[in-house]
């Protein structure tokens, strides 16, 4: 008979030495770290996707300059950036200003938890008003392009390699009919919205004027998009132009790779979801704080917690800048 004696541990038959509050934490901030966990997970996903993809488009791939380039207010002045890193700064800013709230809480300020909190508030809602700003701006487009046969996109600079708007250059299409819409005519069928230029008018309008080139999107050897000579230029629209895009959807995208399009609609979408998010529950528990529902609970933890969620946002945010708009 094995008589091996077995290690004692000194644990045996009694309940875990954790306590009901695993690293002294509540059960409350528990589940909002496994909340921010694999929320974290699926966000790396998306991102990971992204990575992939734009590696696998890298030649046709958007330069993130020559799209984020609006400021409000500002029409026609090139800011690479300059409104994406502002967007950046008001969300930190308001990561900053969660982080005091949260201070005031556990020394039971109310007035000041109050302003702090109606100040992360603001730059929550100054945030994803500023990114339905640039959603617009990136549906609505700036300069247009033609697509090619192949699902490639042709831009038009001029002989100094500037942006030139296909607007300026392109008359406007006479049309004989208008769109046909589901409510006009047969009920399970409608089309897309004509354009308003078209394909053809813009290749004589191009062959008119000597001093536009057509762009590519495949890069050179500096890394930038390649210009073709006037022949090329002619050559290409002539045998390949398909149809004129303008601005960008889950479909078409001016700027380059439709793709693009999509992963910037959905990362920067389902982030502006969590920031709407954030922001109602912050309002909630702003109000909860000016009735002195924690004052009279004699803890703040609730401030705490929805204050792990929003800096969770803000750390993401970073994460979505620097890979989407500075790599």
């Amino acid at each position: 008979m094995d008589t091996t004696a077995v290690a004692q541990t000194g644990t045996e038959g009694k309940n875990w030495g954790g306590g009901n509050q695993p690293l002294k934490a509540s059960y409350g901030k528990l589940m909002m770290w496994f909340f921010i966990t694999s929320d974290a997970l699926t966000f790396s996903g998306f991102l990971a996707a992204y990575g992939f993809s734009r590696f696998k488009f890298i030649n046709e791939w958007p330069i993130a300059d020559e799209v984020f380039n609006h400021f409000p207010f500002m029409h026609g002045v090139d800011a690479p950036m300059y409104y994406v890193a502002l967007m950046t700064f008001i969300l930190i800013f308001s990561s900053v200003t969660m982080v005091l709230a949260v201070d005031a809480g556990h020394k039971m300020q109310k007035n000041k938890v109050v302003t702090y909190m109606a100040l992360t508030i603001l730059g929550g809602a100054i945030f994803l008003g500023s990114q339905a700003w640039e959603w617009k701006n990136f549906i609505k487009g700036e300069y247009g392009a033609v697509e090619t046969t192949s699902g490639k996109i042709l831009q038009f600079v001029n002989t100094e390699g500037k942006r030139v708007d296909l607007k300026e250059f392109t008359p406007v299409a006479e049309r004989t009919r208008t769109t046909h819409e589901a409510k006009n005519g047969l009920w399970y069928t409608s089309e897309k919205e004509l354009m308003a230029y078209d394909v053809e008018d813009v290749k004589s309008a191009f062959k008119a004027d000597s001093n536009l080139l057509v762009r590519t999107m495949d890069l050179n050897e500096r890394g930038e998009k390649t210009v073709l000579s006037r022949e090329e230029s002619i050559k290409i629209l002539d045998q390949t132009a398909k149809e004129v895009v303008l601005g960008a959807n889950l479909t078409q995208n001016e700027y380059g790779a439709p793709l693009f399009a999509d992963f910037f609609f959905f990362i920067t979408g389902f982030h502006g979801f969590h920031v709407l998010s954030g922001v109602l529950l912050l309002i909630i528990i702003f109000f909860n704080v000016l009735i002195g529902t924690y004052e009279k609970r004699g803890s703040y933890e609730m401030v705490e917690k929805v204050g792990l969620y929003w800096h969770f946002v803000d750390l993401v945010w970073v994460f979505v800048f620097t890979f989407f708009y500075l790599v």
